[in-house]
C-alpha cells in the first residue's frame, strides 16, 4: 500500500484518519480526514506512484512542512 505509505511517512503529524477501501471489481479509494482523496472507481484506472501523495499535498498539506525522519 505505497499510497497510505507515501503519506502517512510524511505527512503523520496532520493525518487524523487515513482509511484505504478495497474490494470486489478493483474497488482503491483513500479517503484522509472524511475527504475522499483518490477513488478507482472514478478515475477507472489505478494511481499512478507517486499520485496520491501529490493529491494529498495539493489538499490538505500546503505550507505544511513534512514529517522529520530519523
Amino acid at each position: 500500500m505505497s499510497a497510505a505509505s507515501d503519506i502517512l511517512s510524511n505527512y503523520q503529524h496532520v493525518i487524523d484518519s487515513l482509511t484505504l477501501t478495497t474490494g470486489s471489481k478493483g474497488v482503491f479509494d483513500v479517503t484522509v480526514d472524511g475527504d475522499l482523496l483518490y477513488s478507482k472507481h472514478e478515475t477507472g484506472r489505478h494511481a499512478e506512484p507517486g499520485e496520491v501523495l501529490e493529491l494529498f499535498t495539493e489538499k490538505h498539506a500546503g505550507d505544511v512542512t513534512p514529517y522529520a525522519h530519523g
